[in-house]
């Protein structure tokens, strides 16, 4: 098996030896994107900020027992908060209700009043409804700058099986936004 180059390799290294500069500077560099994979994927800030915790926990916990070459830590670190947050996913689908919870208004809250704000509200609605895989295709690949490639080994299928979930979730995103989009009267 071939070793797999690691720009990270270092910084794990130090942070498993408990060097707090570069703890301080694997949080810097990996909790925003930790953060955003789990906003995106859960759609809910509060537990995406557990979630990418919870992820930076565990990173720095494995830190020493890091064995380079294997894999890429951040991709290790994406499959940690994907698993978090499908954990939260499901836990969500078992909470048992007798009536259906009041759902809360779709519309933009007053007090955002732009017009790109509503539309990265709609595009996150868009994201939210899409099939579990398929959003979890496009967020690693659009929000997460993941190569085909690196997702397709972060999500245990092949590339072709990947572009396919890929073309699906942004066909149904062009459909749920067609008309936000310019031109799309003709669509």
């Amino acid at each position: 098996m071939a070793l797999i180059a690691d720009p990270d390799e270092d910084l794990v290294r130090r942070v498993g030896q408990g060097d707090p500069a570069a703890i301080q500077a694997m949080v810097a560099r990996k909790l925003p994107r930790m953060l955003a994979l789990a906003q995106r994927m859960l759609g809910d800030p509060v537990e995406a900020e557990d979630v990418a915790q919870e992820a930076m926990l565990r990173a720095w916990k494995q830190a020493p027992r890091w064995k380079p070459g294997q894999a890429k830590f951040d991709t290790w670190l994406h499959r940690v908060g994907l698993n978090l947050c499908y954990d939260r996913l499901r836990r969500r689908r078992e909470v048992p209700t007798e009536a259906p919870p009041d759902r809360p208004d779709d519309g933009p809250s007053p007090d955002r009043g732009l017009m790109a704000a509503d539309v990265g509200a709609r595009v996150n609605a868009a994201l939210a409804h899409l099939p579990d895989r398929q959003r979890e295709a496009v967020v690693l690949c659009h929000y997460q700058e993941l190569t085909n490639i690196e997702a397709a080994a972060l999500m245990a299928v092949s590339v072709d099986a990947l572009e396919s979930l890929l073309s699906r979730g942004r066909r149904a995103l062009r459909l749920a936004l067609a008309d936000i989009r310019p031109g799309a009267e003709g669509v």
